[in-house]
């Protein structure tokens, strides 16, 4: 038996020759809403005298309005340059000024911002976020500057990287054909230019109202004390509904799509592959099997791909794969994949790279999984939601972003003991559903290569 006793109440792993049993976590999660509208998630834990505090907004890069490429990330940075009460810059400074860090990230479907700071400091975030809630400071200058800051940061990442935007951006279009699932999330120059103040009130009025949002605090706090102050902060934010769901869904692919590009950043070639998997959301148990055979292909060096491409035919540098194309298995929506990607040796035939990943799935297909398998990458998985789990941020962002992707922070709870029951049967037939004529892949043809 392995028994994590860093904290209690955390994941017990049994493990026998035979099988591994994963029960769910039982830290506490109490979940109430405002009469605004505002979803509220508490999770105390006294353990350590320090409070995480997070907001997530439910919109991403994916509902961005056409014409407005990057208009999601760039609202992103406008939230930390002053609101009514709080001038710009000083809300990163009152953090930091209590001895805690902040910061906000963009992605696909949702947009979070974070606070951890010392318990005693746990007023503070309550209010700074409360504040820009209300309305942040949308002024021309504002937009001008963080129009330009964003411009710099697709540059850095993007523009002047080896591999910038691998596959992340590049795949979505070859396997998409909507605006949603398609476009550049960074944006285009073009389009970020294009913005104006009211296009950023617009994307404030419709996307950042209570109703759209969900307020999670864990840590060291008291629950009725914090029940209190979250309604002196939030409880007069107004009340404005969240925006119907447009959908976002589009049919598989039905034959392959492939594209490839070139870097010349890049020293090594590169390639990756996707197939759409169900639902995360609606069909959860359907989806979970793909999170496990992801695992037992890439992770570690006893996974299979692992072992055959990188130590056995030496055709792969590097190797991984993940759900998701921000690699975020449990706070995406439909329509979504399974990815892999691959740096390759200069000179390697990438259909050959390809050609070895079909026969692994069709080895599971054909043959099974080894005794112990399936229990050695389950075992391992849970280990790593429990040592996620450990960190308050981790923690306060899993539990804001549960409840605004499936509707019940709780979830986040039960995600280990879900994941240690798949079995080996639902295993193979998602091996089966991996078929070339389903997949999506990108090439990177690294012209910096010796």
């Amino acid at each position: 038996m392995v028994w994590d006793r860093r904290r209690r109440g955390r994941v017990r792993i049994v493990t026998t020759p035979e099988q591994v049993d994963i029960r769910g976590t039982d830290f506490p999660v109490e979940q109430y809403r405002l009469p605004n509208g505002l979803r509220v998630v508490l999770s105390p834990d006294r353990g350590v005298p320090v409070v995480g505090v997070a907001v997530v907004y439910d919109i991403g890069i994916r509902l961005e309005p056409p014409g407005r490429t990057g208009f999601a990330h760039l609202f992103e940075h406008l939230m930390f340059q002053g609101s009514a009460n709080v001038a710009k810059l000083e809300h990163m400074s009152y953090v930091s000024g209590s001895g805690g860090t902040v910061n906000g990230s963009t992605h696909l479907d949702y947009t979070d911002y974070y606070e951890m700071l010392p318990s005693n400091a746990l007023e503070r975030a309550l209010f700074l976020e409360a504040d820009r809630m209300r309305g942040p400071a949308i002024t021309a200058e504002n937009l001008a500057n963080q129009i330009d800051v964003v411009k710099e940061e697709i540059r850095v990442n993007v523009m002047n990287r080896p591999y910038g935007g691998f596959p992340w951006l590049k795949l979505p279009p070859v396997m998409f054909d909507s605006f949603p699932n398609a476009h550049d999330g960074y944006g285009s120059f073009q389009d970020l230019e294009a913005a104006t103040v009211e296009d950023a009130q617009s994307f404030f009025d419709t996307y950042y109202a209570a109703g759209n949002a969900v307020l999670s605090v864990v840590g060291d706090f008291d629950v009725a004390h914090a029940v209190t102050l979250i309604d002196r902060h939030f409880g007069n934010v107004e009340a404005r509904s969240a925006p119907a769901h447009p959908g976002i869904g589009e049919p598989d692919l039905t034959s392959e799509r492939r594209s490839s590009y070139v870097d010349s950043r890049a020293p090594l070639p590169a390639v990756a592959v996707a197939w759409r998997v169900p639902d995360p959301v609606t069909d959860l148990a359907g989806y979970l099997p793909y999170v496990v055979l992801a695992e037992l292909l890439t992770d570690g060096d006893a996974s299979r791909l692992v072992e055959r491409l990188i130590q056995n035919d030496r055709t792969a540098t590097a190797l991984s794969a993940y759900l998701g194309f921000m690699g975020e298995p449990f706070a995406v929506r439909d329509p979504t994949a399974i990815a892999m990607q691959a740096h390759l040796p200069v000179g390697t035939d990438v259909d050959k790279v390809l050609a070895t990943i079909d026969e692994e799935l069709r080895r599971i297909v054909d043959d099974g999984l080894a005794p112990g398998e399936l229990d050695r990458v389950k075992a391992r998985i849970a280990l790593h939601m429990l040592r996620e789990d450990d960190s308050v941020i981790n923690r306060v962002l899993r539990l804001g972003t549960a409840e605004v992707i499936h509707g019940d922070a709780g979830i986040a709870r039960e995600l280990p003991r879900r994941m240690g029951g798949v079995t080996e049967q639902q295993i193979v037939a998602a091996a089966a559903a991996l078929t070339p004529n389903r997949r999506a892949i990108i090439e990177v043809i690294a012209e910096g290569a010796n």
